[in-house]
């Protein structure tokens, strides 16, 4: 009954979901300097803008225009901004930057398109737009539509001739709301030391739970060969120290690695482990130097996320170590969750390991396979 109640889990769990391709919420960062001049940055998949594929689609090849968004993933940049020039005018009637209650007018400066690439990402392209505020204006409210996506603002104020700036905290906006008021009266604040650690710890958390759905069956992969803490503990550790050390030199640009090669080898990873523990019934040290070889990878992978939010320059290691901190908060999470699910159904080590352990390995495998052959843009 519990193999039966666990083949059913595994046959429940929508393939769609598993090779979902998602696109990312826009980054929009709001410049405002003493002039009172503003100038916008809009992080988006201008593929996505033009066919109208938004965050309702956990799939984007669910959405009725899908193979057009991959026809437009493919184009060379040049192509593309030339399909974008007729869309120009129904984004600047479709997102507003308002002050008392009055649009400021603005105007697209510039679009700035990447070369195709690795399609397997998506082409993150910014807008920049520009405007000017009135006098006397002391906030501002953002708004970005729903049929463009979810979206993170944040506002920074300018003092250029001092070299002070105050960055506000992300807001991030769903279901078509608009953002809650952005004082302007406090140029020079800086976040709080909370601030910061909630911040960058609710990031790195929400990297993993829901988001991270390749680092979540990687941490499942290392929890069905041992639920024993110690073991668990080791690999664990090694992993926390590996991604540590290339997220910190990713962030500081020492070390750097195309997406087209983390990204295979990040489901590489993943493949490899489930492998290992239907062939190995314990752990061994050539295992833990593995898992440390993985954690290194999965930290450029992680920096991905860290670079698109940025990184106070006067609080760096505080928001890297608060960023790590919501990493292992996720992957802890992932591995109580997965105790209370499959272990404790199980006393025997030995049906554990027949009924839970090998299939839910191979489950992994073939998954971390798909991927790896998918990232290479075999298919």
């Amino acid at each position: 009954m519990k193999k039966l109640l666990f083949i059913l889990f595994l046959a429940s769990v929508p393939l769609d979901y598993l090779l979902a391709d998602v696109v990312k919420p826009a980054l929009v960062e709001i410049n405002i300097d003493k002039q009172r001049l503003v100038n916008i940055e809009v992080r988006a998949s201008i593929e996505a803008l033009l066919t109208g594929i938004n965050a309702q689609y956990k799939n984007t090849q669910d959405a009725p225009n899908a193979e057009e968004y991959d026809d437009f993933r493919k184009l060379p940049s040049e192509e593309l901004h030339l399909a974008f020039e007729s869309f120009k005018q129904e984004f600047l009637e479709s997102v507003f930057l308002r002050a008392a209650d009055n649009k400021i007018e603005l105007e697209i400066a510039s679009v700035e398109i990447p070369p195709t690439g690795y399609t397997k990402v998506p082409r993150i392209s910014v807008i920049k737009l520009s405007g000017k505020l009135p006098v006397n204006i002391d906030s501002v409210e953002w708004y970005y539509p729903a049929k463009f996506g979810d979206n993170a603002v944040r506002v920074r104020q300018i003092d250029t001739e001092n070299q002070q700036w105050h960055w506000s905290q992300w807001q991030w906006l769903r279901n078509d709301e608009v953002s809650d008021t952005f004082s302007l009266t406090e140029i020079v604040a800086s976040q709080s030391t909370f601030d910061v650690i909630v911040s960058y710890i609710s990031i790195g958390f929400e990297h993993i739970v829901p988001k991270g759905l390749d680092h979540i069956f990687f941490i499942l992969g290392l929890f069905l060969l041992s639920t024993h803490l110690r073991p668990l503990l080791w690999q664990v550790t090694m992993f926390t120290v590996a991604h540590t050390i290339t997220l910190a030199l990713s962030m500081n640009n020492i070390v750097e690695l195309p997406a087209n090669v983390v990204e295979p080898l990040i489901a590489l990873s993943i493949a490899y482990v489930g492998v290992e523990n239907i062939l190995a019934s314990r752990l061994h040290r050539s295992r833990l130097f593995l898992v440390f070889l993985f954690g290194l990878l999965h930290g450029l992978g992680f920096a991905g996320v860290l670079s698109d939010f940025g990184m106070p320059s006067d609080d760096f290691a505080l928001a890297l170590i608060s960023f790590n901190i919501g990493v292992e908060f996720g992957q802890l999470a992932v591995i109580l969750i997965a105790y209370i699910s499959l272990r404790i159904w199980f006393k025997d080590q030995l049906i554990y390991r027949k009924i839970v352990v090998v299939p839910g390995s191979m489950f992994i495998s073939v998954v971390g396979l798909y991927w790896f052959l998918e990232r290479l843009e075999l298919f």
